[in-house]
């Protein structure tokens, strides 16, 4: 098989050329075994905590643009890609060329905070793809290499600021695994075997119109979860001392793929500014065009108080950051720290993508594409009863694999189904298609292409996806 790394056809956009092969000579010496083999050594030696590799059975060998490509010789459209971190595919020329440039340059792997070259111009770069009357009132930290570190961050300087101890969350939302902001995420599951996790933070109703909380659905739903907040936060005798800081994702990634509606989002922001409670906001997924936008915030025309980013702003090596308004800029020198919070490769990588972003306006190809993709799951809809509802914005979709053999609620939503999620999720793969899982039991396919794939690569997808749910519902 050819090459992936030598492939004409692994980039979108017609001025990119491929990249030739990178690993030198050295491929041969650790290719040594097949998916069986690496899989059996990796059940050996890391940890029960590992997660995808139990859905997604295959070892990596190469990768290039929108494929992967195994130890086995098989090719797969990469629909995972790095949950949403590798906005330009894989192997992109432009990250490759940074990287090169910066190794050829002697650029420190490694700096703390101590400032560089290299990393103001990622932050002119990360600034410049920021509202402007955001951007020109903002103050960046450089956190941990995890987006979870940057939410503990954002929690610790809300807190510091307003000397306030609760947070409002949301039902469904998914912040990271680390002390703090699992306190934060929605799911239930990693949390009962953890004592002791961050206290006082209390979740609130999110918008879900196919499994609405308050079973209302639509245009009710979403204006009952506003009259709910605001009620909650007016009522002397709620139980909830006055905030520190309201937290949500403008779209619930592992949550099930959730865009809060945009009157929503007005609405929220309204009863914070009013209340003066800092609202954060989590786009460590939907940053850097996944949405459709630069930053899916802007759906709304809103501004946050607090902006937290990674993933994709590292061009898909580890950076996080926290950006803030300057009034919020009180912590003492030290309050937040991190060895690795000055990844200078990364910065690179950031830089470089974000700019590529910006100038080739992929957040319009990536709400082309994601039209396009998610006109494909409303067809395949129709026919197929296993998929209660398709959803999502630009390139972040999500279809709710539901068992359609069981009764409906009173707004006509079947119960999710993990199993066949799962099965849907096999069967693309043994097709050549990587997708993940997420969502109320595991039930929702999510599909979370890089921001280059093309229009004849969204309806190769589309057909393994189709042929998939045929097999199993037939």
């Amino acid at each position: 098989m050819q090459s992936l790394l030598q492939s004409e056809a692994a980039y979108a956009l017609d001025e990119v050329v491929p990249a030739g092969p990178v690993y030198g000579g050295m491929a041969d010496k650790f290719w040594v075994g097949s998916n069986d083999y690496y899989l059996e050594r990796q059940g050996r030696f890391e940890s029960n905590a590992r997660s995808y590799p139990r859905r997604l059975p295959i070892a990596l060998k190469q990768a290039c643009g929108v494929y992967v490509e195994d130890v086995d010789g098989r090719r797969y459209f990469d629909c995972l890609a790095g949950a949403g971190a590798l906005a330009l595919g894989h192997h992109h020329p432009v990250v490759l060329a940074a990287l090169q440039q910066s190794l050829m340059d002697g650029v420190p792997f490694q700096t703390l905070d101590l400032t560089t070259p290299v990393k103001d111009d990622f932050v002119e770069e990360l600034f410049g793809s920021l509202p402007a009357e955001f951007a020109g009132q903002a103050r960046i930290q450089f956190c941990g290499p995890s987006g979870a570190d940057a939410v503990e961050a954002a929690v610790k300087l809300v807190k510091t600021v307003g000397g306030r101890r609760p947070i409002l969350a949301f039902r469904g939302a998914y912040h990271g695994m680390t002390h703090g902001a699992l306190g934060l995420t929605g799911e239930i599951g990693p949390k009962l075997a953890v004592a002791g996790l961050m206290p006082e933070v209390h979740f609130l109703p999110f918008p879900y119109a196919y499994r609405c909380p308050f079973g209302l659905g639509g245009e009710a739903g979403w204006q009952a979860s506003l009259t709910y907040i605001e009620r909650l936060l007016d009522d002397a005798n709620s139980g909830i001392a006055p905030p520190a800081a309201m937290i949500l994702e403008a779209v619930q990634g592992e949550g099930g793929v959730i865009p809060a509606p945009d009157e929503w989002l007005r609405g929220v922001r309204r009863i914070t500014l009013e209340r003066d409670i800092p609202l954060i906001i989590d786009e460590v997924q939907t940053g850097a065009g996944r949405t459709g936008a630069m930053y899916a915030f802007e759906h709304a025309g809103i501004l946050p108080d607090v902006l937290v980013l990674s993933k994709a702003i590292g061009g898909g090596l580890p950076l996080s950051v926290v950006v803030y308004h300057q009034d919020l800029d009180r912590w003492q020198p030290g309050a937040h720290a991190g060895t690795f919070r000055g990844n200078q490769l990364a910065m690179a990588a950031g830089a470089a993508t974000l700019r590529f972003i910006r100038e080739h306006r992929l957040e319009r190809h990536a709400a082309a594409m994601g039209e396009r993709l998610l006109a494909h799951l409303q067809r395949i809809r129709q026919a197929a009863r296993c998929l209660g509802e398709v959803r999502g914005r630009g390139l972040m979709i999500g279809a709710e694999i539901v068992d359609a053999s069981a009764g409906v609620d009173h707004l006509g939503a079947y119960p999710p189904s993990r199993d066949l999620a799962r099965r849907i999720q096999t069967a693309c793969l043994q097709r050549g298609l990587i997708v993940e899982l997420g969502g109320r039991q595991g039930s929702v396919v999510r599909l979370l292409p890089p921001l280059i794939v093309s229009a004849e690569q969204v309806d190769a997808i589309a057909a393994i996806l189709e042929e998939a749910v045929d097999c199993l519902e037939t």
